[in-house]
C-alpha cells in the first residue's frame, strides 16, 4: 500500500479518536484536527502509531481556520493527503416546540455545514490524484427521535451532501460515503452505558444487546480507505448493529 495522509476532524477524543489510531495501524499518516489542537487520547496506542499522528487546531465551523490547518498537515505529513473523515460533531437535544433557534443553526453548522466546509477545503489535495472523504452520520437520520429534531436533521443533511458530492466530484476521481453509527461506546459516554435506564434500553432495543463500540468504527472507516474499491460512492453503511432496522 502506497502510504499516504487521512485528515481526520474531531481527532482527539471519542470516534475520532479509534479512527485516528486505526488509520495509523494500518500504516496511514494521519492529520488530527481538533478545537483544541491535542493528539488523539488513545493510551493505549503504539509508539509507532504516534509517531504517525499530526496535530493541528482549528474550529470545524470555520472555513478559513479549517482551511489552514488542512495545508499545514500536507505541509508536513510528507506524502500525499489521500482522504478526509468528516467526524466532528456536537449533540444538543431539547423539546422540539421551545428548542432554541441559536442551538438548533449551532448543531447544524457543527455537524453538516463542517462536512461541507472540510470536504471543500481538502478538495485541492485531492483533485489531481483522487480520494476518499468518509463523512460519519448517524442511524438518527432516518429516524424520528423525541428531542433531537437537530440532531436528526443536522445527520440527514450528512447523508444528502454524500450523495450530492459523491456524484458531482466522480469525474475528479473522489469518493465519498457517509458511515452511520448507531449507539457506540467510547471513552466520554462508557460509563453511562454500562449501567442504569440507557443500558437497560440498549439491551432491550439493539439486536445483539449491546452497544458497539469506538474500535469498531474505527476499523470500517480504515477499511474503506485500504480496500480497493472504487466503485462504492455516495451510500450510507449503517453500523448500529441492526438497531435501526429491528421491528
Amino acid at each position: 500500500m502506497k502510504q499516504s495522509c487521512i485528515i481526520v476532524t474531531g481527532a482527539s477524543r471519542g470516534i475520532g479518536a479509534a479512527i485516528a489510531e486505526s488509520l495509523a495501524q494500518a500504516g496511514f499518516m494521519v492529520g488530527c484536527l481538533s478545537r483544541s489542537g491535542d493528539l488523539p487520547h488513545r493510551p493505549d496506542a503504539s509508539e509507532e502509531v504516534r509517531q504517525r499522528w499530526l496535530a493541528a487546531a482549528c474550529d470545524v465551523t470555520d472555513a478559513e481556520a479549517v482551511r489552514a490547518a488542512m495545508q499545514d498537515i500536507d505541509a508536513r505529513c510528507g506524502v500525499p493527503v489521500a482522504g478526509l473523515v468528516n467526524n466532528a460533531g456536537i449533540h444538543l437535544e431539547g423539546k422540539s416546540d421551545t428548542f432554541p433557534l441559536d442551538q438548533y443553526e449551532q448543531v447544524m453548522r457543527t455537524n453538516a455545514t463542517s462536512v461541507l466546509i472540510g470536504s471543500q477545503s481538502v478538495f485541492p489535495l485531492l483533485r489531481e490524484q483522487g480520494g476518499l472523504i468518509v463523512n460519519i452520520g448517524s442511524f438518527f437520520d432516518k429516524m424520528g427521535v423525541k428531542r433531537n429534531l437537530a440532531y436528526c436533521a443536522s445527520k440527514a443533511a450528512v447523508g444528502a451532501i454524500t450523495r450530492c458530492l459523491a456524484v458531482e466530484w466522480a469525474s475528479a476521481g473522489i469518493r465519498v460515503i457517509d458511515v452511520a453509527p448507531g449507539y457506540i461506546a467510547t471513552d466520554l459516554n462508557r460509563d453511562s452505558m454500562a449501567s442504569g435506564p440507557l443500558r437497560a434500553f440498549l439491551e432491550k432495543r439493539i439486536p445483539r444487546g449491546e452497544p458497539g463500540t469506538a474500535e469498531e468504527v474505527g476499523t470500517l472507516v480504515t477499511q474503506l480507505f485500504a480496500m480497493p474499491c472504487h466503485f462504492l460512492s455516495g451510500e450510507t453503511i449503517y453500523i448500529d448493529g441492526a438497531q435501526g432496522i429491528a421491528h
